[in-house]
C-alpha cells in the first residue's frame, strides 16, 4: 500500500525536472508570421512527440505526449514560424508496464483537475513568437533562441529557449530541451510553494520539456 501513497506525489510535474536547458518564461507575445514566399513543412506526427520526465527526492516518472499536427515555416533558409498542438489524451507513462494497475492510476490523475484538466483541455499548443540564429554556433549544438508561446491548460506563457534546428530541401528537424516552472500554468498539486510541510510528498516545480519535431516539405506537383 505504500507504493500507492507515493504516486500523486510522483505524478504532479507534468514533463521533466531540472534537467534540462535554461529557459525563461514571460507573457504571451504575438506569433510569428512568414512573407509570402516561405516553405512551409507539415509536421510528421509519426516521428515527432514530446517527451516528459517528473521528478522528487523519492522517485521519478518518465512518458510522452504525442503532437497531433503542426507546421514549420522557413524563410530564406531560416526558421521564420510555426505551430503545433499536443493530444493530451495521448499522455503515456513509459517507466511502468502498461498493464501495472499504478500505470492507470498515474494517467487518471495526470488527466484529472489536479493536473491538466485533460477533459476540458484536450490539447496543448506550442507557436513561435521569434526565432533568432546563434552566431558561430558548433555543428550539433543548439543554433536558435526560439521564443514561442505554449499553452497548457488554456494559459499561455511566453517561453525562450535554445534550439537546434536542421533545415533541408525536404524536411526541417527541431529538438529542444528546457525547464519551466508548472505553477505558471496552474499546475500546483504537491508544490511546496503552496502547500507547506508535504516532506517527501513534495515535487519540484521545475519541469523540463523536450520537443522533437520532424516536419516535411510539401511533395513536387507532377508536371
Amino acid at each position: 500500500m505504500k507504493k500507492v501513497f507515493l504516486f500523486p506525489a510522483l505524478m504532479a510535474a507534468f514533463l521533466f525536472a531540472s534537467c534540462g536547458g535554461s529557459s525563461t518564461v514571460s507573457e504571451s507575445g504575438t506569433a510569428a508570421s512568414a512573407t509570402a514566399g516561405a516553405i512551409t513543412y507539415a509536421i510528421d506526427s509519426a516521428s515527432s512527440n514530446v517527451e516528459w520526465l517528473a521528478k522528487k527526492v523519492t522517485g521519478q516518472h518518465n512518458g510522452t505526449v504525442t503532437i497531433k499536427s503542426g507546421q514549420i515555416q522557413s524563410d530564406s533558409g531560416k526558421l521564420a514560424a510555426g505551430k503545433f498542438v499536443m493530444d493530451m489524451n495521448s499522455i503515456v507513462v513509459l517507466d511502468l508496464p502498461a498493464t501495472d494497475e499504478y500505470n492507470a492510476k498515474l494517467l487518471g490523475h495526470l488527466k484529472s483537475d489536479d493536473f491538466f484538466s485533460v477533459e476540458k483541455n484536450p490539447e496543448a499548443a506550442f507557436e513561435i513568437v521569434s526565432a533568432t540564429p546563434i552566431a558561430g554556433a558548433a555543428a550539433g549544438a543548439a543554433n536558435y533562441t526560439v521564443t514561442g508561446n505554449l499553452t497548457i491548460k488554456g494559459i499561455s506563457k511566453a517561453v525562450t529557449f535554445p534550439a537546434t534546428i536542421t533545415m533541408s530541401a525536404t524536411d526541417v528537424t527541431a529538438k529542444a530541451e528546457f525547464d519551466i516552472d508548472r505553477t505558471q500554468w496552474d499546475i500546483k498539486f504537491g508544490s511546496g510553494k503552496f502547500f507547506p510541510d508535504l516532506g517527501d510528498k513534495m515535487i519540484n516545480d521545475a519541469f523540463t520539456v523536450k520537443f522533437n519535431i520532424t516536419a516535411k516539405a510539401p511533395a513536387p506537383v507532377a508536371a
